[in-house]
């Protein structure tokens, strides 16, 4: 079991209960997935940043990324429907759990002036979302090696009701949101 699912399960359950008073344990909200999402306009011309991009977006998750295709065709954009435009990862069970240590632990204290995440990045239902310019910012990404610069969005879903129960969970799991 990683480190992050027996914090979990030793500390932020019971924290949980205690906080907002659930009479079942499967009432406390949980991890359920997190998607890495990298969208790329540029693919349209250049078709080699879409290799480079899953090849990173693997090192990144340590899981075979899914090639995106356009759902309508945009003409001003010369976007046809089909067409590759990006790649995501959806992570599960244990290897979310690792990511979700690596992003807190590693990666988010490398952004510039980092001061905290906002935490009015939940979407109502206890689900945060974040972006980040910068992949380099992960420690398998060889900074020598990449031809551009690209950024990522990263969606954590949980099984949480209300934002409150959702940042509160976040928190304990060692996500640093500001006030």
């Amino acid at each position: 079991m990683s480190q992050l699912k027996e914090f979990y399960y030793k500390e932020a359950v019971p924290k949980l209960i205690e906080t907002f008073k659930y009479k079942n344990i499967m009432e406390v909200p949980k991890l359920q997935k997190v998607v890495l999402n990298m969208g790329l306009g540029e693919a349209i011309q250049n078709i080699k940043l879409l290799d480079s991009a899953t090849a990173e977006l693997k090192m990144i998750a340590g899981q075979h990324p899914v090639i995106t295709r356009a759902k309508k065709s945009i003409a001003a954009f010369k976007l046809r429907e089909g067409m590759p435009i990006g790649c995501m990862v959806t992570l599960r069970r244990e290897r979310m759990y690792d990511f979700f240590n690596k992003l807190v632990g590693i990666a988010l204290p490398r952004v510039r002036d980092f001061r905290g995440l906002s935490d009015k990045a939940f979407d109502g239902r206890g689900n945060y979302s974040l972006g980040i310019k910068e992949q380099i910012i992960f420690p398998e990404i060889d900074f020598d090696k990449i031809d551009k610069i690209k950024g990522l969005n990263i969606t954590v879903v949980t099984s949480a009701k209300t934002d409150e129960e959702g940042r509160e969970l976040l928190r304990l799991l060692g996500m640093p949101l500001r006030n």
